[in-house]
């Protein structure tokens, strides 16, 4: 009995850990990104990375039957494909890009925070997802503590743009991830098609753009393998390794993980960019984490009832 309570679990387990590992991945790019845009104009940076990572990934699509896999496709599947790349890479990375260049890191955070209660409207009328009591409880509590955390956030007038461009950011974000959990969990397309093909049409969107308003400036060597590591690590394997999590975790699930960035980057901030922590922020990060426990156990509790 307990074996197979065991073996029912590990999936759900192993997709939690999963996802915890891409968003430290994530995390760490939020470092090499603003170190990075003092060199790279912000749509022509997110161009490279996604361009470079989807060249990366295009072998293996290729050699794996990914062709094959995506000739199948009706004409609602191509959509959805198309529209996962335009609203996940093209809005969403463009925007964040572009917001992380007029915004300080913790005001990009703050706002992203609000990404899941935007999920979990959108999970609940589209999916059809439930979350229980302490899902909600979680996910306010987790909410409540970035606010703590990041609370009193001043925005200069300089700073509208970024903060407009943010706010496009978080509602595309929270679409694609509604989307992006709609596509997986159907288990006809593999994680890596979903993120070849989508992040090609994304990067192809990205790359234009910065190229048409931005140009392409004249990088060093250090730039260059800052975006390669960017394109490779933090994007090529970690997207689809995030969009393989995702045929089991929940919207719900999946966004609260997701918000445990905004614990993660603050301590990377505090150990590579020299910024410092009081104690309404301690107690902010605490809440965050206590918030992602319950959501845990209230999908447990749902479980055993």
């Amino acid at each position: 009995m307990f074996q197979t309570v065991g073996k029912a679990r590990s999936p759900q387990v192993t997709a939690v850990f999963q996802a915890l590992f891409v968003t430290f991945l994530w995390s760490t790019s939020w470092v090499l990104i603003k170190i990075g845009l003092q060199d790279i104009p912000p749509l022509t940076f997110a161009g490279l990375r996604y361009g470079l990572a989807f060249l990366c990934l295009l072998p293996f699509f290729l050699r794996g039957g990914g062709v094959a896999e995506v000739r199948q496709l009706e004409r609602a599947g191509w959509l959805r494909l198309v529209a996962l790349g335009v609203i996940y890479y093209a809005v969403t990375q463009g925007t964040q890009f572009v917001g992380l260049t007029y915004l300080p890191a913790v005001t990009v955070n703050v706002m992203l925070g609000f990404t899941s209660v935007v999920v979990a409207l959108l999970g609940m009328g589209i999916l059809g997802e439930r979350p229980s009591f302490w899902q909600w409880s979680g996910m306010f509590v987790a909410l409540g503590g970035g606010l703590l955390y990041f609370y009193p956030v001043q925005i200069p007038q300089a700073q509208l743009v970024g903060f407009v461009a943010v706010a496009v950011g978080v509602l595309a974000n929270a679409g694609s991830a509604v989307l992006g959990r709609s596509i997986n969990r159907k288990g006809h397309l593999r994680p890596l098609t979903v993120t070849t093909v989508s992040m090609g049409v994304g990067s192809s969107l990205l790359l234009g753009a910065g190229l048409a308003t931005q140009g392409l400036p004249v990088l060093s060597w250090q730039s260059w393998a800052m975006v390669s590591w960017l394109a490779l690590v933090n994007t090529a394997f970690a997207f689809t390794l995030w969009n393989h999590s995702l045929r089991t975790l929940s919207a719900m699930e999946s966004s609260i993980i997701n918000n445990t960035m905004a614990v993660q980057i603050p301590i990377l901030a505090v150990l590579f960019l020299g910024e410092r922590l009081n104690g309404r922020q301690v107690l902010g990060l605490v809440m965050a984490i206590v918030g992602a426990l319950l959501v845990q156990l209230g999908r447990r509790r749902v479980r055993k009832s």
